[in-house]
């Protein structure tokens, strides 16, 4: 795994990254940027998208205030509900490594702060 040049080395993005690793892999050939999309560029969805952010709720002790897996991720499975409720939401928002990194650093998840650049 490449690191970024500005790529910050702190004990919290340390974890994240081995977090990261042990949950969904991380490429051994691509460059890990701050702005690296899990869900889009690492092909994070479904039920590992669902363990990860549990993983991460857990180990960081954040407190998802307004997260909404639907922005990010596809749903696991077929379920006519989930159907219904992530209608028009189809088109999915990035979410990098640095929206997880400022989320853990807040220790919440505060949908308007971690999307802001």
């Amino acid at each position: 795994m490449h690191l970024a040049p500005d790529f910050p080395d702190d004990q919290t993005m340390r974890q994240l990254m081995e977090l990261l690793h042990e949950e969904i892999g991380l490429p051994e050939r691509k460059t890990i940027r701050l702005d690296t999309a899990i869900n889009l560029d690492l092909g994070c969805d479904g039920a590992d998208a669902r363990h990860l952010m549990e993983a991460v709720e857990e180990r960081f002790t954040i407190e998802l205030i307004d997260y909404d897996a639907y922005r990010y991720f596809q749903p696991e499975g077929f379920d006519v509900f989930q159907k219904r409720r992530a209608k028009g939401r189809a088109n999915k928002m990035p979410l990098t490594i640095g929206m997880l990194y400022k989320a853990i650093k807040a220790q919440r998840w505060d949908t308007r702060e971690v999307e802001e650049a």
